[in-house]
């Protein structure tokens, strides 16, 4: 029987792995943890691992940027990460906004063969953004890491 690993994964060795965050420049706040959280993740598991950080104006644009990164296979990109946070309000633009962003990052992964790991939080008020993006608890940009990580181990183990 398979067990699985409860817990943060650990600290790889072999090949060096390539990351791009791809983040919203709406709710900086928010989304500026998210990155720092995702960033340190990140190094702590692979100290030698190469992170890029390209900055969009709002979660609408992020598609776009992570289907031109992954497009590029000479940037040899292990993982894609996309970062932001949707406030809702009273209309239900919060909710077309995530639902297109979501079918679209899931359209550029499966066509481009490239793991892009969707942390773009459509978060019901900003107590909740607060739980999931600063506080370390509920730390969306920490799982962000831990998945990409995954990610690229489990597909490079795959592809050999």
């Amino acid at each position: 029987m398979l067990k699985l690993r409860v817990g943060g994964p650990r600290v790889l060795g072999g090949a060096r792995r390539s990351f791009a965050l791809v983040a919203s420049q709406y709710n900086p706040e928010y989304v500026q943890a998210l990155v720092d959280h995702t960033a340190v993740e990140l190094m702590r598991v692979l100290p030698s691992a190469r992170l890029v950080l390209h900055q969009v104006p709002g979660a609408f644009e992020i598609p776009l940027v992570v289907q031109e990164l992954a497009a590029k296979k000479e940037n040899e990109l292990d993982v894609i990460i996309a970062l932001g946070v949707i406030l809702q309000g009273e209309t239900d633009h919060a909710d077309l906004l995530a639902r297109t962003v979501t079918d679209a990052l899931q359209q550029i992964a499966l066509s481009q063969r490239l793991p892009i790991i969707h942390q773009v939080l459509t978060c019901k008020d900003e107590e909740q953004a607060r739980m999931r993006c600063i506080d370390t608890k509920f730390n969306r940009g920490i799982e962000a890491a831990r998945a990409a990580i995954s990610m690229s181990h489990l597909l490079s183990q795959l592809r050999e």
